[in-house]
């Protein structure tokens, strides 16, 4: 099959556990030795936010590493899109498939957050459906057009997503002008990356959007609609294949919704 080339899950796992030991190391060194020292004060407000502050450095380099894949696998156009949320320990991380020039924060002039979905309106719904965001949050993006949203407005947007306890990202973070499909070989060029940005994230649930996501982060053939609410571990953290809810999955965006506030209610 085509990921069993890749190795066995469990090689994939150990070397995922291992990286993500050696950042947990590597941050626990840097952290004041009150924290070090004591479990206890892991939930102290000042850990929690050196903790965030260590965080965002690290993702930071996943910028980069994206910025630069842009030039191979997206269109050379506009730029690539990283994520966006709370980074500390969120109880969702929502991994889509990959933006468009629709998301006005690939537009090269932009000078905010390159986050997903900014400038768009129908994922903000769903969004509000699931506790992403506030129904505040919501009538105001309903209110503006696209090209009205300002660096100042996406970021009031992504304080709040970070308010819900939600980290936004995509598997691919290659921008296309539209939306055509990407082949597999090319969501997996960015697979790892995602796995470091969830290990440093540590999200509660991951929640991975639509067939092609979820066997590709996954490693074997997922049908979404076979196995609905089922939970897949790796790499220490729990995984769950929903439907796609937006785009030409918006037709089961209903069963989308059904299955997130299930994994909220019971995990």
């Amino acid at each position: 099959s085509w990921y069993a080339s890749r190795g066995s899950t469990e090689n994939v796992e150990s070397v995922e556990t291992e990286n993500k030991n050696k950042q947990r190391i590597k941050t626990n060194q840097c952290a004041p030795g009150w924290a070090r020292n004591s479990q206890e004060n892991r939930s102290h407000p000042v850990f929690l936010c050196f903790n965030n502050y260590m965080n965002q450095g690290t993702l930071r380099k996943y910028e980069a590493i994206y910025d630069d894949m842009q030039t191979q696998y997206g269109d050379p156009n506009f730029c690539s899109i990283h994520f966006g949320g709370c980074t500390e320990r969120p109880k969702l991380a929502l991994v889509f498939m990959n933006p468009t020039a629709r998301n006005i924060a690939t537009h090269p002039d932009w000078q905010g957050l390159r986050a997903p979905w900014v400038g768009t309106k129908n994922v903000w719904s769903f969004l509000c459906s699931i506790d992403a965001i506030s129904k505040e949050t919501l009538a105001a993006i309903r209110s503006r057009k696209g090209a009205d949203w300002s660096p100042e407005f996406a970021t009031q947007v992504y304080d709040d997503v970070a308010a819900h306890g939600v980290f936004i990202t995509n598997l691919a973070k290659c921008t296309q002008k539209d939306a055509r499909p990407l082949p597999d070989r090319v969501f997996e060029q960015y697979r790892e990356y995602l796995m470091g940005e969830l290990a440093c994230v540590r999200p509660e649930q991951v929640i991975l959007f639509g067939n092609q996501v979820s066997s590709i982060v996954l490693q074997q053939k997922i049908s979404v609609s076979q196995c609905r609410k089922s939970n897949y571990q790796k790499a220490g953290l729990n995984f769950w294949p929903v439907y796609y809810p937006v785009g030409n999955g918006f037709m089961n965006v209903d069963k989308a919704i059904e299955d997130i506030c299930f994994i909220l209610a019971h995990y």
